[in-house]
């Protein structure tokens, strides 16, 4: 318990207490006159938690779409994961045939791919014209070096090696990121069109 000053008053501190790191990122990339500033912060809270909560590398904020140019109707994040977040389920049948050809099991070490993300409130209302909107506006596979990046250096040599052609990612698809009033994240994969369901 803090001791009281002779006059009955608590103390007060001398110094105002430092900046979360969320809050010195707000801080050094300010909202573009595009988007509105709730809509950018968003975004950069999504990206912090990508790249300190998941490991990802790479983390990228995009206000333009990386196609046409025009405004995004929102800010978009991408990234690297640490390991592949999707796999086709036809690449999956073709993986394992060649693990059983092999003579091994199970599946393989898969290289990592850059991958879109939507950021998003629990509280929002999404429809199939909403994502139809974001869909229209982004590359199957978000191009190494483009948007700002936003935690230092980027991973160039990992970016690159992971952009080789995959030719089982024929449909966009991006990572729904869905912020609570806690701060916690929840991210569901979401595909631009009807896909064949995976194995288990």
């Amino acid at each position: 318990m803090a001791a009281c000053a002779p006059n009955g008053t608590l103390p007060t501190p001398s110094t105002a207490p430092h900046p979360s790191a969320l809050q010195l990122l707000f801080e050094s990339h300010p909202a573009p006159p595009q988007h509105p500033a709730h809509l950018y912060h968003l975004a950069l809270q999504i990206a912090h938690n990508l790249r300190h909560q998941h490991n990802w590398s790479d983390v990228r904020v995009y206000t333009h779409s990386p196609t046409s140019k025009a405004v995004l109707p929102r800010p978009l994040v991408s990234g690297l994961p640490p390991q592949r977040l999707y796999v086709h389920p036809d690449e999956q049948i073709a993986l394992l045939q060649r693990q059983k050809d092999a003579g091994k099991t199970g599946m393989p070490e898969l290289r990592s791919e850059r991958e879109w993300v939507l950021p998003s409130h629990l509280r929002e209302k999404w429809s199939l014209k909403r994502f139809g909107e974001v869909f229209d506006q982004i590359a199957l596979v978000p191009g190494a070096g483009r948007g700002e990046l936003l935690f230092g250096g980027g991973d160039g040599e990992d970016t690159a090696e992971a952009q080789e052609d995959n030719e089982w990612r024929t449909t966009k698809r991006l990572l729904l990121a869905t912020l609570d009033d806690d701060s916690t994240v929840v991210y569901y994969i979401v595909h631009d069109g009807i896909v064949k369901p995976r194995q288990n």
